[in-house]
Parts: structure tokens; C-alpha cells; sequence
């Protein structure tokens, strides 16, 4: 087991201890109030860190606190490992971006999209070009999330028992296949809508490698990084270094709620959100992006995939709240596009918070977020465990506090 070590002071770092205390203090005020449980922030400048803060507890109930070696559910910042995973196959030419999803996937060859109606009523019509391997993961597949309630297609999804996205009590290719029998919201690569690509980009590898998804991760991607406290599932040994989740209460306080099945490979490896890690881990992860692709030797993807990979994908150049469908017309999203996997802000200028130019990253839905600032060279990453009831009230607040600590 790796822990996360602060390595060199701020300072020298260039970043101002008291911002990052002021950091700190903001995030404990929210744990002592009870709208945390508690949680870890690390920020790493030139790929040294330079601040590592814990409070809290991992279990409130059982007075555990937040360790450097917590095991946090990171949900949906599984989506850019599993991205990885598609570009090393692709660079193998075992894959390509333009590939027709169809040809490892055929019941995707005949899709369906919206055209009008609800419930029984829903009008459809052929599309006018096939999912591609690119759309999935750049979000542009048409694809939905059934717990969104903005869309007939999001009923259709809830009809079919994907309320959370998945299957259950199936595997893989039987949730991704439930997937194919619905229509698309829209015409592939036409629009941005959050959606359950990455769960069938996931099964994809699976039929590209001829592995299963967490065998391919485990050997190609996470050993290879050193990432050896992540995956599917958690050992025994970590078991007693997992942190409880919560979700948010009406009143703001917070209560436990059940998590992810983890205690034993689960049937189905969720390439949309399955993953498990610790502080350390990400932190190699993010490394291994800011290095364009190589860490301590070892390389896994070309600078020129990670620069795609980083890159903004939608139509247009747009971002995520001109291009997104209702769900995502949020100020939030101005000025953030969107890449292989990850978000990309592109117009500075109109983020809702202060953010650099071709800053990148992604959050998980237990309030987990990371970020790595390549013109500032800054990585920083923020792990708790909080389902919250709407979207996500903490994240702003934490970019602006990292955003006034970089002085130079």
C-alpha cells in the first residue's frame, strides 16, 4: 500500500499558504457543520505535491477518521481511465475513433432516434449515421441517463428498469444491450447529453482486447501506473480503509446510504463509474495525464493521444451549455467543452468560476473531483463521500480557493 506524501512547502511551490489555509478552514467549517463527513484535498504543483489536508472521518459513525490510505469511491472519474484504456487500443489499432460502434457491439447496428411523442406514443426513425466509437466518449451518442426526468427518452430508459443506469442483475453486455433496444435522443455527434456511453465504451475494450474490462485495467493501465489500491472491488485488507457514504439530507445534514456492491467482483464492471481508489492512485493518474502520457518511464499513451484526449470534441467548438441537451443548460457549463473523456475549458472568460485555459478533469456523483491546469502546471484532486440531492454545491467554492492560492 502507497500513501500520498506532501513533498515540497507551498512556497516553494509557488502557491500562498494562507489561500490554502483559507482552503482548509472552509472545507472543516463544512465538516463541522455536518454537510461533510469529512475529506482529503491535495494539490501538486510540477508534479510535487505541496499541500495534503485530511479532517474528518471516513465513518462518522464509528469515529474513523480520513486517512492519506482512505478508499473512496471515485464513480464517475472512472470515466477517464476507461477513455485511457479505448486510446491504448486504438493506438494498437485494435479500435478506431470512426469506428462504427455496431462492429463490436451489432445490437447497435440498427438505432433508433427521437422524433416526438411520449410514453407509448414516442415517434422514431432510423439514423442517419451510426454510433461511433467517438461519440461515446465525447458524450455525443445520444445515449441518457433515465434519472434525468427531462426528456421522453429519460421515461423510456426508466420503463426499461435503467433508473440508475444499469441492469439489475445483469452483466455488462446485457445492461449495454437493454441500451441498444431504446432509441437516441438525438442524431449521433450532433448534440452533448451525459449518458451511459462510457458503460458501453467499457464493453467495447472488453470486445476490442478480448478481456474483461477490469482484467484489461488491472494489466495494462492500473499496474503499469502503480495504481495498485484500485479497482472493481476491495479486498480485505482495504476494507477497513473504505469510507462510508452518505447522502445529503432535506435539512442539509447528511445520513448513510448504501453503496456500491464492493465486497467481491461484481458482474457487472461498470466502465461509467465502478471504480475504487485511493488519494495516491489518482494522484499517479493525474500525473500520468499532466506527462502526456508517461510516468516514471513508462509510457502508455502518446503526447499526441493525451493532447486528443484533453482537446474539445463538441460541434462547433462549442461548450457543454450551448451544445448540451435541457438537462445541461446550466451556467456551470459555459465556457467548458468537452474531450475524450474529460471536460476542457475553452472561454475562460464565461466559466462560472476562475479556471485556465485547457484545464481538464471530471468529478464522481459522491462529491470526488479533480483537475489538472497544464498552463499552470497544477494537479489537485478532492475526495469525499457525499450523494448530494441536486447538483453539486461544493465544487465552485473549491476551485475559486485553489484558483486564489497560485501566485506565480
Amino acid at each position: 500500500m502507497a500513501r500520498l506524501r506532501q513533498e515540497i512547502e507551498p512556497d516553494e511551490a509557488g502557491l500562498d499558504p494562507e489561500a490554502l489555509a483559507r482552503l482548509d478552514r472552509h472545507f472543516a467549517h463544512l465538516v463541522d457543520e455536518g454537510r461533510l463527513p469529512g475529506y482529503l484535498v491535495a494539490v501538486a504543483r510540477h508534479g510535487r505535491v505541496a499541500h495534503l489536508t485530511t479532517y474528518g472521518h471516513r465513518d462518522r459513525e464509528a469515529g474513523l477518521g480520513v486517512g492519506d490510505d482512505t478508499v473512496w469511491r471515485i464513480y464517475s472519474m472512472t470515466k477517464p481511465v476507461t477513455s485511457v484504456a479505448a486510446l491504448m487500443l486504438v493506438e494498437e489499432g485494435r479500435l478506431a475513433l470512426t469506428d462504427p460502434v455496431s462492429r463490436y457491439l451489432p445490437a447497435f447496428a440498427e438505432m433508433r432516434v427521437y422524433e416526438s411523442g411520449t410514453g407509448d406514443d414516442v415517434r422514431t426513425r432510423p439514423v442517419e449515421q451510426p454510433v461511433l466509437v467517438r461519440h461515446l466518449m465525447t458524450h455525443t451518442s445520444g445515449l441518457t441517463f433515465g434519472f434525468y426526468h427531462s426528456h421522453p427518452v429519460d421515461a423510456l430508459y426508466r420503463e426499461a428498469g435503467l433508473d440508475s443506469s444499469v441492469l439489475p442483475g445483469t452483466d455488462l453486455a446485457a445492461t449495454c444491450a437493454a441500451y441498444a433496444r431504446l432509441p437516441l435522443q438525438f442524431e449521433p455527434g450532433t448534440r452533448w447529453n451525459y449518458s451511459v456511453a462510457s458503460n458501453v465504451l467499457g464493453r467495447v475494450v472488453e470486445v476490442a482486447s478480448g478481456q474483461d474490462l477490469d482484467a484489461f485495467l488491472a494489466e495494462r493501465v492500473l499496474r503499469p501506473l502503480g495504481m495498485t489500491d484500485t479497482g472493481f472491488e476491495v479486498t480485505d485488507e482495504q476494507a477497513g480503509r473504505l469510507a462510508e457514504l452518505y447522502g445529503e439530507t432535506d435539512d442539509g445534514g447528511i445520513t448513510p446510504i448504501p453503496g456500491l456492491p464492493l465486497h467481491g467482483r461484481p458482474r457487472l464492471l461498470s466502465g461509467s463509474g465502478g471504480l475504487v481508489a485511493t488519494a495516491h492512485d489518482y494522484h499517479r493518474f493525474m500525473e500520468f495525464l499532466r506527462r502526456r502520457g508517461e510516468l516514471d518511464g513508462t509510457r502508455l499513451l502518446s503526447a499526441e493521444s493525451v493532447t486528443a484526449m484533453t482537446a474539445n470534441h463538441l460541434p462547433g467548438d462549442a461548450d457543454l451549455r450551448t451544445c448540451g441537451s435541457p438537462a445541461h443548460r446550466v451556467p456551470g457549463n459555459a465556457g467548458v467543452g468537452f474531450g475524450l473523456g474529460v471536460s476542457v475549458v475553452v472561454d475562460p472568460e464565461v466559466t462560472e468560476t476562475p479556471s485556465a485555459l485547457g484545464t481538464f478533469g471530471w468529478s464522481g456523483v459522491a462529491t470526488t473531483t479533480f483537475w489538472v491546469d497544464p498552463r499552470r502546471d497544477l494537479t489537485v484532486q478532492f475526495m469525499t463521500q457525499v450523494r448530494p440531492a441536486s447538483s453539486n454545491a461544493f465544487f465552485p467554492e473549491l476551485r475559486r480557493l485553489v484558483h486564489e492560492a497560485v501566485v506565480d
